[in-house]
């Protein structure tokens, strides 16, 4: 098929995959109902069809016309893949037997899992809640308990997590809360996935018995088996405040290291003429290692990359980055449409994009790279500082914070990456054949605390750490150019380009400070409930007051009220004051705020 368009002509399947994704979004904002998709579907087949005729005219806007198609399609497909929300009668108290679907990360005071409920009549899906203490549930049996069902309620104020819209996502309407007496019986019907997710679930069990300091067991629990569900906060905030997260979410690092010591392994005891069939060997076992952690997003953008490329190589063909890259998001989002609002699937993909577009432009302005040390080094430089400015719009609309030490961080530990993700691998075949190995144990606990209070001394850096950052979407789509922009400008630095990324950032601080002033003129008074206390915001100009009892938890206040809050609405200076335990009511500008209910 011969098109046109020049971007089109040049990358057919990534314009297609942005036409799919945006359909995406325009159903989940449109919300078209069953009529309207009908004849959205009756629409893209009659242009199908068309593409079909050899008319002038369709010659010349078939590329238009397939856009339209894929457009359509990202509509129809979300449509279907959207939960709708059905009138169940289920009872808040009530008996209730289930089976877990997959294990969440723990609170402080209970075990989380996903999990599939009959309740009377009903089946439905649900987060099952359990007291810390209570036994490790697996894939093995169904459980029956007394249990209290309820129904996440939507956020009061805008700057809030809506928690209930992510669980709809999931198709999950309920959580379900099991404090004690839960029976058991053994299944006889599990199925493939249950019994794989079993086998992992088997491993990570034997690891905890390992002798090993906590920390290092969660560690290669995360690095490995893709779980945190029992990472201590401040493991997972010093990895978040000092920009190595990635290095515990199983990525194309972890699947290419993996891949590559299978293939090395293959080739040393294989003739020549078998390194084709050690090629499929080894993508073979990286499918079936996704398959083990339970195929992340993350986890199956790499394994269909890298198939992709490999199926290039074996073809003889030149492999595409950009093909690989726009295969892998069509395929994770025709199989479920709500992944594209998943965070991870999100930064995961920039991250890729972001390599593509500025790694190579970067690497003009480093030395030559006559050796492995220094391309390694090079590399590790210019590959971190692609991802993070590519992903950096995203992190501030999501997060609201960044670190400048990332890039230090980054520079210093992942070069160290590969013989890291090996080590941790091997240690975890070791424990799944139980094989131990004291000294080996020791080695490895020792690298890895190393590790973990280097990664401590990172995130410690205050001063690098920048928090409560306000963005919105028509920011980061400003910022977003800006590092679009930035290509031609690393290619080429000339008066041309110097003035367009110029304009660019000019164009960003004048949006920045026009929604500034906007915010700052507004006062404003809340109430908002945290658990069981309420908390009172007074805000004027840039400035807020937060008012809470003296026995409030004020960390956990800060991090999920006054935190978001003061990102939302802009606020510089931000201040904390106690009012009596005793209070019931507060008067303020002549309204009243009931403190009890």
């Amino acid at each position: 098929m011969i098109v046109n368009i020049h971007g089109l002509n040049k990358q057919p399947l990534l314009i297609l995959s942005i036409c799919f994704i945006l359909g995406i979004f325009f159903q989940d904002k449109v919300l078209l109902d069953k009529t309207i998709i009908y004849i959205v579907s009756a629409c893209c087949l009659s242009i199908f069809l068309l593409c079909f005729l050899n008319s002038y005219f369709l010659h010349k806007t078939r590329a238009i016309l397939l856009g339209l198609i894929f457009f359509g399609t990202g509509i129809i497909l979300h449509f279907f893949n959207t939960f709708s929300s059905d009138d169940l009668s289920v009872p808040q108290n009530t008996t209730v037997s289930f089976k877990i679907s997959k294990k969440l990360n723990s609170t402080d005071k209970n075990k989380k899992y996903e999990a599939v409920i009959r309740a009377g009549k009903e089946n439905f899906n649900a987060v099952v809640y359990i007291p810390k203490i209570s036994k490790e549930l697996d894939f093995e049996h169904y459980y029956k308990a007394d249990a209290y069902l309820s129904k996440p309620k939507p956020p009061k104020h805008d700057f809030q997590f809506d928690y209930a819209k992510y669980l709809k996502r999931k198709n999950i309407e309920y959580q379900c809360y099991i404090s004690k007496n839960i029976s058991s019986a053994e299944r006889s019907d599990l199925n493939p996935n249950e019994r794989i997710q079993q086998r992992r679930l088997e491993i990570l069990q034997k690891i905890d018995s390992v002798e090993m300091s906590s920390r290092t067991r969660e560690f290669l629990k995360g690095i490995i088996l893709a779980d945190r569900t029992e990472m201590d906060s401040g493991t997972v905030e010093d990895f978040n405040r000092s920009g190595m997260v990635h290095l515990l979410a199983i990525s194309g690092t972890h699947i290419v290291v993996i891949f590559g010591m299978i293939y090395f392994l293959l080739t040393r005891f294989s003739p020549l003429r078998f390194r084709k069939y050690a090629v499929i060997s080894s993508i073979f076992f990286i499918w079936l290692f996704a398959a083990f952690i339970g195929f992340g997003n993350s986890v199956i953008r790499s394994c269909i990359m890298l198939t992709v490329y490999f199926v290039y190589v074996l073809l003889q063909r030149k492999p595409d980055l950009l093909h690989s890259l726009s295969l892998s998001a069509m395929i994770i989002l025709v199989v479920d449409t709500q992944q594209l609002f998943d965070v991870g699937f999100q930064l995961s993909f920039l991250a890729v994009l972001g390599i593509f577009w500025l790694n190579q432009p970067l690497l003009k302005y480093f030395p030559r790279q006559n050796g492995y040390f220094k391309k390694l080094i090079y590399n590790t430089i210019t590959i971190s500082l692609s991802a993070q400015l590519a992903t950096l719009p995203l992190v501030l609309y999501y997060f609201h914070q960044f670190s400048l030490v990332s890039v230090p961080a980054n520079i210093v530990i992942v070069p160290f990456s590969e013989i890291l993700i090996i080590f941790s691998f091997l240690m975890t075949v070791l424990v799944g054949l139980k094989i131990d190995f004291t000294w080996i144990n020791f080695v490895y606990d020792g690298s890895i605390q190393l590790l973990l209070n280097l990664i401590h001394w990172f995130s410690e850096r205050d001063m690098l750490f920048y928090s409560n950052i306000a963005m919105n979407i028509a920011e980061v789509v400003s910022l977003s150019l800006i590092v679009y922009v930035l290509r031609p400008l690393f290619l080429n630095i000339n008066l041309k380009n110097l003035i367009r990324v110029a304009g660019m950032i000019l164009a960003f601080f004048i949006i920045r400070t026009g929604f500034t002033v906007f915010y700052n003129q507004k006062e404003e008074i809340l109430l908002h409930d945290f658990n069981k206390t309420k908390v009172l915001s007074v805000k004027k100009g840039s400035r807020a007051c937060f008012w809470m009892t003296k026995n409030s938890d004020k960390k956990k206040i800060l991090k999920f009220i006054a935190g978001p809050y003061c990102s939302s609405r802009r606020i510089q200076t931000m201040e904390i004051k106690t009012f009596p335990g005793i209070a019931e009511k507060v008067v303020y500008n002549g309204k009243i705020y009931d403190l009890k209910k």
